[in-house]
């Protein structure tokens, strides 16, 4: 990713374009597991013990769909079905950097303007976060953080872009980011003179899997439709890390497919660009 810094009263045409050292990173590591400003025991529901994902159904009247429901998410995507499915037309534009540790896991809030268009349905990007390990599986397998790009059309449906990331190679877009890495829980941070791009974080083949679902998180709400991008990108052991750091556990388990149809997409990649 190419962090852009806007100096004030410059034209955005004398922009220059700054990359941050690696070294940056480890200092994610001096953030303590729990070190935010809130305790994450005082949140309504959690990844873990009595609050945990288990008992979300029964913590409050609006989250019983997370146990009632029959297309919630996330799933192990197993015998996909090969579909004609249309290309995904991403149309990201940049957006100034909006970070916050909500408690649950690291958002990126984007700047309207961005958008998704899939058989002629548009969908606004809202945010972007992660999760560590993966929710969703290929076959049985898990990755060991997955992207979350959450986009919503006029009508209220919602549409995720799920990116897969495993352990490789530094991936300079996740570096950057993690220069911004937040400590404490609910304080938006946002640097206006720091521009992101999504896309940045897009694997070149956008071929994906498409099943119905839901959100993965109470109230779990089945209103989303999933595009799990089918090629994995790389990122490097240290971003795995600096984020386990904050988060050692924030998926929530594999939930019944219920005969769901998932479908496969296998047109050509360059159709997709």
């Amino acid at each position: 990713m190419q962090f852009h810094l806007f100096l004030s009263g410059a034209p955005r045409s004398k922009t220059k374009t700054c990359f941050f050292a690696t070294v940056a990173i480890s200092l994610a590591f001096a953030f303590p597991a729990h070190a935010q400003s809130a305790s994450p025991q005082s949140l309504p529901w959690s990844y873990q013990g009595a609050t945990g994902p288990e008992h979300w159904g029964d913590a409050k009247p609006d989250f019983a769909t997370c146990k009632t429901g029959t297309h919630q998410s996330p799933i192990d995507i197993a015998n996909a079905q090969k579909a004609e499915l249309a290309p995904i037309h991403f149309d990201y534009k940049l957006s100034p950097l909006k970070i916050v540790n909500n408690g649950y896991t690291v958002q990126i809030n984007y700047e309207s303007g961005s958008s998704i268009t899939v058989n002629g349905a548009a969908y606004q990007l809202i945010q972007f976060h992660f999760h560590h390990p993966s929710e969703t599986e290929i076959d049985g397998q898990k990755f060991d953080l997955e992207l979350h790009l959450v986009h919503k059309n006029a009508e209220g449906r919602l549409a995720v872009v799920s990116v897969l990331m495993k352990s490789g190679s530094e991936n300079a877009a996740l570096r950057d980011l993690w220069t911004y890495l937040p400590r404490e829980i609910g304080k938006e941070t946002e640097k206006k003179k720091v521009q992101i791009n999504a896309e940045d974080f897009l694997p070149s083949n956008r071929k994906y899997y498409k099943f119905s679902g839901s959100i993965t998180i109470p109230p779990c709400t089945e209103n989303a439709d999933w595009y799990v991008m089918k090629t994995p990108v790389e990122v490097s052991p240290l971003e795995i890390n600096a984020f386990a750091k904050l988060y050692p556990n924030n998926a929530r388990p594999l939930q019944a497919a219920n005969g769901r149809t998932i479908e496969e997409s296998s047109f050509d990649k360059d159709a997709a660009q």
